[in-house]
């Protein structure tokens, strides 16, 4: 069966439903004002994938993996902080950038991004590897989820190497790409269908989706918009 959709639970936070398993991407959801409370506390994750350590992407991944019993995949620096948070060792897949995992059939790969990545302590920020962005492959379906970053042309490689259906960009501006950024990054990608993520949440996240449904006209891009809660299915 595969990949067989996935959920947008707003800012940048999605859950694949890949066979019988759920595979979340930056879990933010209780404190995410964008997620529907219906979804703010899944019953079942077997699988949480970080991008980065910003807490609005990583903050509560301990928790939710320690509630779930889910695993979890991030650099090493970031894996150590989950340990840190209490999470148990032998659940946790230290990667970085470049490589690849197998997890019960998929494929998963980080890829580079280009933005900053720390940890909020009690005592302070710490360190949390680079930031990265994922590939998820069921060996018919490829999936990239960008995580927080700007434009950058070795998604061209990204396009070459992987071949992604699927995109989940970021649109937010700010932080991160605006709408025409974004849009350009799918045609470096050639994906078929680009979904907007990380954008709305707060006032300081400008960028909007009609501005990158604009975007994407120009470009021949095909956008697909993802109200929080919505699914995307895969055919």
């Amino acid at each position: 069966m595969g990949i067989r959709e996935v959920k947008y639970l707003g800012h940048s936070a999605v859950l694949i439903n890949y066979n019988e398993s759920v595979i979340a991407i930056d879990p933010w959801l209780v404190n995410n004002p964008a997620c529907p409370d219906a979804l703010k506390t899944p019953e079942q994750v077997d699988l949480i994938i970080l991008t980065h350590g910003h807490s609005d992407h990583a903050s509560e991944a301990p928790e939710l993996a320690k509630r779930t019993g889910a695993e979890i995949v991030a650099t090493y620096e970031l894996c150590n902080i989950m340990i840190s948070e209490g999470v148990d060792g032998s659940k946790v897949h230290y990667m970085n950038k470049g490589g690849t995992i197998g997890w019960n059939g998929l494929q998963i790969t980080l890829t580079d991004a280009k933005h900053s990545s720390s940890y909020d302590l009690p005592s302070g920020p710490v360190y949390a590897g680079e930031a990265c962005g994922i590939i998820v492959n069921d060996g018919t379906t490829t999936l990239y989820h960008a995580g927080d970053t700007l434009l950058f042309r070795d998604m061209e490689s990204i396009r070459e190497l992987y071949h992604p259906e699927i995109a989940l960009l970021p649109i937010g501006d700010r932080f991160t790409m605006g709408p025409h950024e974004a849009a350009k990054a799918a045609t470096l990608l050639g994906v078929k269908h680009a979904i907007p993520i990380h954008y709305g949440t707060f006032d300081l996240l400008t960028g909007t989706a009609e501005e990158f449904v604009t975007a994407c006209s120009k470009y021949e891009v095909e956008p697909r918009i993802l109200a929080p809660g919505e699914t995307f299915s895969i055919s």
